[in-house]
């Protein structure tokens, strides 16, 4: 096992952000929910504020499995031309499906983070943060969505990442890994404990960071 839990794995991966310590243009997006405890410890350890980036894919009307592109936090979305001409999906079917994931967006988001404005991105280094890369499909439709914001740079990070996945990424943006495994199977395989993250505990999180920046 590489980590012991996805604590161990934030504060592994913080000592390899640590340049980014301090830097008062950092801010650490934990893509919920598996990679918010994650972000915390990255987030604490360079002294940066700390919030979530909600991402729901918008499947393919009868394929919801095939994304044809995503939706995010702060009113971000992508589409994917190439599937949404190539499968000639109308625009009023994109509507559809963006509409019934907004609503399952905007539950979370008042779940995880109540009436607070998303952050101020142009001009900032993000640092996306997830606990594991196995086809990078969520995390490559949140860096997609992110650029929209004007970002200075945008940053994924990730304990493991399959290698594969790891090296179409740096395509998006710059990626940190601790470890790219050739043979990868799956996310939990690389966690002694890979228990659920609970929505709860993302609360906890986020209200705890939020505290800790007030008293800096």
């Amino acid at each position: 096992m590489a980590f012991v839990d996805r604590r161990d794995a934030g504060r592994q991966l913080a000592a390899k952000l640590s340049g980014y310590a301090d830097d008062p243009s950092v801010v650490v997006l934990g893509l919920p929910r598996g990679g918010v405890p994650i972000a915390y410890e990255v987030a604490g350890a360079l002294h940066a504020p700390l919030d979530v980036l909600v991402v729901r894919k918008l499947g393919v009307p009868g394929h919801r499995e095939l994304a044809m592109g995503a939706i995010a936090s702060g009113g971000l979305r992508v589409l994917n031309a190439d599937v949404t001409n190539g499968l000639k999906i109308s625009p009023a079917e994109v509507e559809a499906v963006a509409a019934r994931e907004l609503l399952e967006l905007e539950r979370q988001q008042r779940a995880y983070r109540g009436n607070a404005p998303f952050p101020e991105l142009a001009g900032r280094t993000v640092i996306v943060v997830d606990d594991g890369l196995a086809t990078g499909s969520t995390m490559r439709a949140a860096v997609r969505a992110l650029r929209q914001s004007g970002p200075k740079r945008i940053i994924i990070a990730a304990p493991v990442a399959a290698s594969e996945t790891a090296r179409s990424l740096r395509e998006e943006a710059d990626v940190v890994c601790l470890s790219t495994p050739a043979e990868f199977q799956a996310v939990s395989t690389w966690y002694e404990d890979f228990s659920q993250t609970s929505d709860e505990e993302v609360r906890q999180l986020l209200n705890s960071a939020s505290h800790a920046a007030h008293l800096r």
